[in-house]
């Protein structure tokens, strides 16, 4: 027989809540110790290697041999083929100051390692994308996504009107979190797409839509309703920033940008703060999608607008604008969800 389930005391529930936040806690911390050391013995094999093959003279054929004997030494270790100990001799090379190893690049998983290693050849770039990896927890898939999108050059280059008329400190962490162009590529679209439909996709992708808008956004909802002088008006997509503890408006264009855009607005702002800003929430901000842009058409129209607002450019996968015979061999979205995917190589073996 089944011993009776004992009667639940007072308070039990939030002790046993606690409990399991700690043994959570605990299990993170211990993953995050054994991938720290696995990184650190790593970099040690490879300043080994690259120490004996400049100082000894050691050809590159010492790897092979060092790859076959540690796996006989190790049989159900993965982890030391002679790809990846190429890899540990470059991530020696490439990092060769211990202390950011222990500091940034210790603490990311060997895979996004190995993305920053085979994808960037810059230094500076490589150790942007580590520390947005850290803030961000990217997985290996979104680094790579990130990379090959450009993400560090395009990060804080719309055009705003941000230092006229915000506060400095809120001004400079405005216009960081604002991109240009913005890569909508996980949408495939014709040309002739209209506004409408660019929003529902967006929306139909929100997962998506939330990684290229970045840290900090929440998304509130689409078509947001405001009546203003007993007419309807209508925010395409409606956003807050946790970080600027401001709400975001954004305008979808499928056209190129004319000065109205920042005239109407500078018009849904003013009523978002009437009528949706929350009180201890800053002034709400604007950013308009265009599918292009001319700069000095933009800075005249932001030049006497009273509200902060942004103007940047955005891409799509535009089916019908790839070379012939190309969109066609493309996987649909639905086989790509069906589970289509790429064959896996050495080159980022498991440990």
């Amino acid at each position: 027989m089944s011993q009776p389930i004992a009667e639940v005391p007072a308070g039990y529930g939030a002790w046993l809540a606690g409990l399991k936040s700690q043994i959570r806690d605990a299990r993170l911390r211990a993953a995050l110790s054994v991938n720290a050391e696995l990184i650190a013995l790593y970099w040690r094999i490879g300043r080994e290697i690259l120490a004996r093959q400049e100082r000894d003279g050691w050809g590159a054929r010492v790897i092979d041999r060092l790859a076959t004997d540690l796996r006989a030494e190790f049989a159900g270790l993965r982890g030391f083929s002679r790809a990846n100990l190429l890899y540990m001799r470059a991530f020696a090379e490439a990092w060769p100051e211990e202390d950011l190893v222990q500091r940034i690049v210790g603490r990311l998983p060997w895979g996004q390692n190995i993305e920053l290693l085979s994808k960037l050849k810059d230094q500076a770039a490589r150790l942007w994308y580590a520390e947005a990896t850290l803030e961000h927890g990217w997985s290996r898939a979104v680094l790579a996504a990130q990379i090959q999108t450009g993400l560090r050059e395009r990060q804080g280059r719309a055009i705003t009107n941000f230092d006229r008329v915000l506060p400095p400190a809120a001004s400079d962490l405005a216009q960081q979190i604002l991109k240009d162009p913005y890569q909508f590529d996980f949408l495939s679209l014709t040309a002739e797409t209209r506004e409408r439909e660019l929003e529902q996709a967006l929306v139909a992708r929100v997962k998506d839509l939330l990684l290229e808008m970045g840290k900090g956004f929440a998304f509130i909802g689409s078509q947001h309703h405001l009546e203003v002088g007993g007419q309807d008006w209508y925010v395409d997509l409606l956003f807050y920033h946790r970080r600027l503890r401001c709400l975001v408006a954004v305008d979808l264009k499928v056209g190129p940008f004319q000065p109205e855009h920042a005239g109407k607005m500078n018009f849904y702002l003013a009523a978002l703060d009437d009528r949706d800003r929350e009180p201890g929430d800053n002034p709400s901000i604007g950013l308009i999608l265009c599918r292009e842009r001319n700069r000095v058409v933009v800075e005249y129209a932001l030049r006497s607008v009273g509200s902060p607002i942004g103007i940047a450019e955005y891409r799509l996968l535009v089916a019908d604008a790839l070379p012939a015979g190309l969109a066609q061999s493309l996987p649909t979205p639905e086989e790509l969800e069906s589970g289509m995917t790429l064959p896996d190589d050495e080159d980022g073996e498991a440990v």
